[in-house]
């Protein structure tokens, strides 16, 4: 072998020596002291809304295990009203200004208040797509909810409602209305 072949050889086995020895697999990643991983259940993506459901998560804590529980779906409902309000309200504010309404500021108010009685009406609909239960060292109850509420059932149902009132149905357009609701439910997962 010659000079140079040698040096190039001891410089390559300098060089993976360098490498493997730099990338340990299974390198314990030091824990920051004083902190403590947080589980929370019911949360993360598939518990999100989507193109299809309304979907929110809570906590609820208490001594009491049914009060905890309480809570917590009762935070979950609260937030789910909230994401099924706006993303209505989204809804109506672009339906009435894309269509020929004769006095569009009737019209929204109409809209905003059936929205406001089919959330109230529709949330007793969610159901619970995840629940957990858990119970601290000091006797405390963390109850952990998801809840879900179909796209489709509250548009059917607040178009139920639309169809109710005269005045708004001579100029509905239930299709458009339609395609302008899942225009907002895309938007949700954004």
């Amino acid at each position: 072998m010659t000079r140079t072949t040698t040096l190039t050889l001891a410089g390559l086995l300098i060089g993976l020596a360098a490498v493997t020895t730099g990338c340990k697999k299974n390198k314990e990643v030091a824990k920051p002291t004083g902190e403590v991983e947080i589980v929370e259940y019911c949360t993360g993506g598939e518990y999100e809304s989507d193109n299809k459901h309304f979907r929110s998560s809570a906590t609820g804590e208490s001594q009491d295990r049914e009060i905890a529980k309480k809570k917590a779906r009762s935070n979950a409902e609260t937030r789910l009203a909230k994401t099924v309000s706006a993303t209505v309200k989204a809804v109506t504010d672009n339906y009435v200004s894309s269509t020929e309404f004769n006095n569009r500021e009737e019209a929204t108010e109409t809209f905003n208040e059936l929205a406001r009685t089919v959330v109230d009406q529709e949330l007793r609909g969610a159901i619970a797509i995840c629940e957990k239960l858990t119970q601290r060292e000091n006797g405390v109850y963390v109850s952990y909810v998801a809840l879900e509420l179909s796209g489709e059932k509250v548009a059917s149902k607040y178009n139920e409602k639309i169809s109710e009132d005269e005045r708004i149905m001579a100029e509905y357009n239930y299709e458009k209305f339609k395609e302008t609701f899942q225009e907002e439910m895309n938007n949700l997962r954004n």
